[in-house]
């Protein structure tokens, strides 16, 4: 595997993100593997989100609630069968999709993904990023009033 194919398969999911479609989870992950029942991504609950269906499955959630998403590899690199990439995405919310009524706010988001290849695909990977960022900039989470603690 060469650093370079992989970069394409990561700027392959970068186009679908920002075209709005969803053509992609079988192409790109290897379904028939061993290793799928590996968490390939985490669900906006922090569950793990297995297998290609999944992964559609969220991926239509994040479409139908966001447009104009644009994506950008800030960082990326790679040793062995596994790739990291540092990225960001802006987007508005548009669609209902997350079960909360569209705000039309414009957000930013950060994260890092972690995919291992085989033979072309994905079949495994790992991601974290910033949903708490996202609900912040949606209005929906309010911290909790900070308390300060009286001393005796």
């Amino acid at each position: 595997m060469s650093l370079r194919f992989t970069l394409r398969q990561l700027e392959y999911f970068v186009a679908v993100g920002e075209a709005g479609s969803i053509a992609l989870a079988s192409d790109k992950v290897n379904v028939s593997s061993p290793s799928i029942s590996a968490a390939i991504g985490q669900l906006e609950d922090g569950q793990p989100l297995r297998g290609a269906g999944e992964f559609a499955a969220f991926a239509e959630r994040i479409l139908g609630a966001f447009s104009g998403i644009h994506f950008v590899v800030e960082d990326a690199f790679g040793a062995g069968d596994k790739v990291v990439a540092r990225w960001s995405a802006t987007m508005t919310h548009t669609g209902d999709h997350l079960g909360m009524p569209a705000t039309g706010k414009q957000v930013r988001l950060t994260g890092i993904s972690v995919v291992c290849v085989s033979e072309g695909k994905f079949v495994e990977g790992w991601d974290s990023w910033d949903q708490l960022g996202l609900m912040k900039q949606l209005g929906v989470y309010q911290p909790p009033e900070a308390a300060l603690l009286k001393s005796a």
